[in-house]
Protein backbone atom coordinates (compact mmCIF):
# COMPACT_ATOMS: atom_id res chain seq x y z
CA UNK A 1 0.00 0.00 0.00
CA UNK A 2 1.69 3.67 -0.74
CA UNK A 3 1.03 6.55 1.03
CA UNK A 4 -0.57 8.64 -1.42
CA UNK A 5 -2.80 6.07 -3.02
CA UNK A 6 -6.02 7.63 -3.69
CA UNK A 7 -4.09 11.13 -4.60
CA UNK A 8 -4.21 10.42 -8.30
CA UNK A 9 -7.83 9.71 -8.24
CA UNK A 10 -8.55 12.91 -6.24
CA UNK A 11 -7.21 14.86 -8.73
CA UNK A 12 -8.59 13.21 -11.57
CA UNK A 13 -11.77 13.78 -9.72
CA UNK A 14 -12.32 17.31 -8.73
CA UNK A 15 -8.95 18.74 -11.70
CA UNK A 16 -11.78 21.17 -13.44
CA UNK A 17 -13.59 22.28 -10.02
CA UNK A 18 -9.85 23.19 -8.41
CA UNK A 19 -8.45 24.78 -12.06
CA UNK A 20 -11.92 26.62 -12.24
CA UNK A 21 -11.81 28.53 -8.77
CA UNK A 22 -7.86 29.40 -9.15
CA UNK A 23 -8.43 30.90 -12.93
CA UNK A 24 -11.21 32.53 -11.10
CA UNK A 25 -8.85 33.68 -8.49
CA UNK A 26 -6.23 34.17 -10.41
CA UNK A 27 -8.04 35.70 -13.80
CA UNK A 28 -5.05 33.99 -16.11
CA UNK A 29 -5.00 31.05 -17.26
CA UNK A 30 -1.49 30.38 -16.94
CA UNK A 31 -1.30 31.56 -13.40
CA UNK A 32 -3.99 29.36 -12.64
CA UNK A 33 -2.54 26.35 -13.73
CA UNK A 34 1.03 27.67 -11.53
CA UNK A 35 -1.44 28.16 -8.64
CA UNK A 36 -3.03 24.57 -8.89
CA UNK A 37 0.22 22.95 -9.53
CA UNK A 38 2.13 24.25 -6.69
CA UNK A 39 -0.83 23.64 -3.87
CA UNK A 40 -0.97 19.98 -5.15
CA UNK A 41 2.39 19.48 -4.74
CA UNK A 42 1.97 20.74 -1.09
CA UNK A 43 -1.52 18.33 -0.86
CA UNK A 44 0.72 15.62 -1.32
CA UNK A 45 2.92 16.14 0.61
CA UNK A 46 -0.12 16.07 3.93
CA UNK A 47 -2.17 13.35 1.49
CA UNK A 48 -1.84 10.65 3.82
CA UNK A 49 -3.41 12.32 6.21
CA UNK A 50 -6.05 14.21 4.79
CA UNK A 51 -6.81 10.90 3.27
CA UNK A 52 -7.23 9.22 6.36
CA UNK A 53 -8.75 12.12 8.35
CA UNK A 54 -10.71 14.62 6.47
CA UNK A 55 -12.07 16.53 3.38
CA UNK A 56 -9.23 16.76 1.01
CA UNK A 57 -11.28 18.46 -1.42
CA UNK A 58 -11.74 21.16 1.35
CA UNK A 59 -8.01 21.62 2.43
CA UNK A 60 -7.11 22.13 -1.18
CA UNK A 61 -9.79 24.93 -1.94
CA UNK A 62 -8.29 26.21 1.43
CA UNK A 63 -4.63 26.33 0.60
CA UNK A 64 -5.88 27.47 -3.19
CA UNK A 65 -7.06 30.42 -1.65
CA UNK A 66 -4.35 31.40 1.31
CA UNK A 67 -2.13 30.42 -1.83
CA UNK A 68 -3.48 32.86 -3.72
CA UNK A 69 -3.95 35.56 -1.14
CA UNK A 70 0.21 35.49 0.04
CA UNK A 71 1.13 35.65 -4.07
CA UNK A 72 3.08 38.33 -4.78
CA UNK A 73 1.76 39.60 -8.09
CA UNK A 74 3.85 38.31 -11.02
CA UNK A 75 4.66 40.97 -13.53
CA UNK A 76 2.08 40.84 -16.25
CA UNK A 77 3.11 41.19 -20.08
CA UNK A 78 -0.02 42.13 -20.68
CA UNK A 79 -0.75 46.25 -21.11
CA UNK A 80 -4.47 46.71 -19.82
CA UNK A 81 -6.31 49.65 -21.97
CA UNK A 82 -9.62 51.39 -21.48
CA UNK A 83 -9.77 51.84 -24.96
CA UNK A 84 -11.80 48.38 -27.19
CA UNK A 85 -9.00 47.41 -30.19
CA UNK A 86 -9.97 49.22 -32.97
CA UNK A 87 -9.56 46.10 -35.61
CA UNK A 88 -13.25 45.25 -35.17
CA UNK A 89 -13.44 42.81 -33.29
CA UNK A 90 -17.22 41.73 -32.56
CA UNK A 91 -18.42 40.74 -29.04
CA UNK A 92 -21.99 39.60 -27.95
CA UNK A 93 -23.71 41.38 -24.91
CA UNK A 94 -22.44 38.52 -22.57
CA UNK A 95 -19.11 38.30 -23.78
CA UNK A 96 -18.58 41.83 -22.82
CA UNK A 97 -20.22 41.46 -18.86
CA UNK A 98 -17.93 38.98 -18.51
CA UNK A 99 -14.86 41.21 -19.57
CA UNK A 100 -16.04 43.99 -17.90
CA UNK A 101 -16.66 41.97 -14.74
CA UNK A 102 -13.55 40.16 -15.03
CA UNK A 103 -11.56 43.36 -15.16
CA UNK A 104 -14.14 44.64 -12.04
CA UNK A 105 -12.98 41.80 -10.63
CA UNK A 106 -8.96 42.30 -11.00
CA UNK A 107 -9.07 45.37 -8.96
CA UNK A 108 -11.03 44.28 -5.81
CA UNK A 109 -8.67 43.09 -2.90
CA UNK A 110 -7.29 39.68 -3.08
CA UNK A 111 -9.51 38.88 -0.09
CA UNK A 112 -13.04 40.40 -1.36
CA UNK A 113 -12.42 38.51 -4.83
CA UNK A 114 -11.14 35.29 -3.03
CA UNK A 115 -15.00 35.84 -1.05
CA UNK A 116 -16.77 37.00 -4.64
CA UNK A 117 -15.46 33.66 -6.29
CA UNK A 118 -16.23 31.70 -3.37
CA UNK A 119 -19.43 32.82 -2.57
CA UNK A 120 -21.10 33.56 -6.08
CA UNK A 121 -19.11 30.96 -8.37
CA UNK A 122 -18.39 27.96 -6.43
CA UNK A 123 -21.42 28.58 -4.60
CA UNK A 124 -20.40 28.02 -0.90
CA UNK A 125 -22.37 29.15 2.29
CA UNK A 126 -20.91 31.68 4.47
CA UNK A 127 -20.41 29.28 7.01
CA UNK A 128 -18.26 26.96 4.32
CA UNK A 129 -16.43 30.08 3.09
CA UNK A 130 -15.30 31.32 6.74
CA UNK A 131 -14.02 27.72 6.73
CA UNK A 132 -11.96 28.22 3.63
CA UNK A 133 -10.88 31.19 4.41
CA UNK A 134 -9.71 30.54 8.04
CA UNK A 135 -11.90 33.89 9.34
CA UNK A 136 -15.38 34.21 10.93
CA UNK A 137 -18.57 34.21 9.06
CA UNK A 138 -18.72 38.02 10.00
CA UNK A 139 -15.73 38.71 8.23
CA UNK A 140 -17.07 36.80 5.05
CA UNK A 141 -20.32 39.12 5.29
CA UNK A 142 -18.17 42.42 5.82
CA UNK A 143 -16.17 41.43 3.08
CA UNK A 144 -19.07 40.01 0.82
CA UNK A 145 -20.46 43.71 1.32
CA UNK A 146 -17.59 45.97 0.65
CA UNK A 147 -17.04 43.69 -2.60
CA UNK A 148 -20.08 44.00 -4.08
CA UNK A 149 -20.20 47.76 -3.24
CA UNK A 150 -16.60 48.10 -5.06
CA UNK A 151 -18.17 46.10 -7.76
CA UNK A 152 -20.91 48.64 -8.24
CA UNK A 153 -18.55 51.17 -7.96
CA UNK A 154 -16.62 49.81 -10.86
CA UNK A 155 -19.25 48.63 -12.71
CA UNK A 156 -22.56 50.11 -12.54
CA UNK A 157 -23.74 49.04 -15.54
CA UNK A 158 -23.01 45.69 -15.23
CA UNK A 159 -24.38 45.39 -11.22
CA UNK A 160 -27.33 46.63 -12.84
CA UNK A 161 -27.78 43.68 -15.27
CA UNK A 162 -30.08 40.99 -14.83
CA UNK A 163 -26.33 38.65 -14.16
CA UNK A 164 -25.04 41.25 -11.42
CA UNK A 165 -28.60 40.33 -9.86
CA UNK A 166 -27.62 36.45 -10.23
CA UNK A 167 -24.26 37.27 -8.66
CA UNK A 168 -25.85 39.05 -5.91
CA UNK A 169 -28.74 36.59 -5.09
Amino acid sequence: MNAHDGFREFVIARQQALMRTAYLLVGDPHQAEDLLQSVLVKVVAHWPKLARDGNPEAYTRRALVNQYISWRRRPSRELPSADPPEHGISYDEAALDRIVLRQALGKLTRKQRAVIVLRFWEDLTEAQTADALGCAVGTVKSQTHHALARLRELAPDLMDSRAAQEMAR
